[in-house]
C-alpha cells in the first residue's frame, strides 16, 4: 500500500505568509501566548522576574562573508555568536 502524500503549499507561499507575519509581529504575538500559557499552567507567573543570558559560538559557513564573522579565541570558533535569554523553565525570551 502506497504512503499517502501530503498536498503543501509552494515553498515561497509559505515563506511569503511567515515573513509577513513576522514583520507585522504575528509570530511575536504567538510565541508570547504561548510562552505565558506554559508558564501558567506551570504554575509560574507568566512574566519572569529573573533570567539567564547564554552566549553560544557558532562556525560560519565558507559561504559567510568574513567581514560578518569574528574569532572566539576561548573557543577557537570562527563564525558568529547567538545571544539567548532564559527563564527558569527554559523558555525562551529574546535572542540576539
Amino acid at each position: 500500500m502506497a504512503a499517502a502524500t501530503a498536498r503543501l503549499p509552494a515553498l515561497q507561499t509559505v515563506f511569503g505568509n511567515f515573513q509577513r507575519w513576522n514583520e507585522s509581529g504575528v509570530t511575536d504575538r504567538i510565541h508570547d501566548a504561548l510562552r505565558a500559557k506554559f508558564r501558567d499552567r506551570s504554575g509560574r507567573d507568566p512574566m519572569a522576574s529573573a533570567g539567564m543570558v547564554d552566549v553560544q559560538a557558532v562556525n560560519g559557513a565558507d559561504t559567510v562573508g568574513t567581514y560578518t564573522r569574528g574569532w572566539d579565541g576561548g573557543k577557537r570558533v570562527n563564525g558568529r555568536k547567538r545571544h539567548v535569554v532564559t527563564d527558569a523553565l527554559a523558555c525562551w525570551w529574546s535572542c540576539w
